[in-house]
């Protein structure tokens, strides 16, 4: 199997506006968000379906998830932080961390962010 955009990214050939990483684990801003601050928590080794990842890289991108969920909804100030597993576009297990308020916002269509917006989140949510 080629290389992922995603397994590009955690090798460092392509940049990311990063939030947060571990040894299993790399989480960084969508360019395509629903809302402002919508994250993606990317198991390191390429594996396509998040189900079969081994049980210790499951739950090192669950607890990253965890993780990261909170600080987002501390920094941000949103009543939740939903999250969506889709595994269509990119065949490497992530999920999806969505700060919202109501389900409308949950629900919207991503939309494509200038990346100086996307520089400022991160500073926001980096830890």
């Amino acid at each position: 199997m080629s290389d992922s955009i995603f397994t590009k990214i955690i090798k460092g050939e392509i940049p990311c506006h990063k939030i947060y990483e571990d040894e299993l684990s790399l989480s960084f801003l969508t360019i395509r968000p629903v809302q402002p601050g919508h994250t993606l928590v990317v198991a390191k080794k390429q594996i396509d379906h998040i189900w079969d990842l081994s049980d210790e890289d499951y739950q090192a991108v669950m607890a990253a998830s965890k993780k990261v969920a909170r600080r987002m909804k501390d920094v941000l100030g949103v009543k939740r932080i939903g999250v969506k597993i889709i595994g269509e576009e990119v065949p490497h297990a992530h999920v999806h961390l969505v700060p919202f308020n109501t389900l409308e916002e949950f629900d919207q269509i991503p939309r494509t962010v200038p990346d100086e917006e996307l520089a400022e989140m991160a500073k926001k949510l980096a830890f």
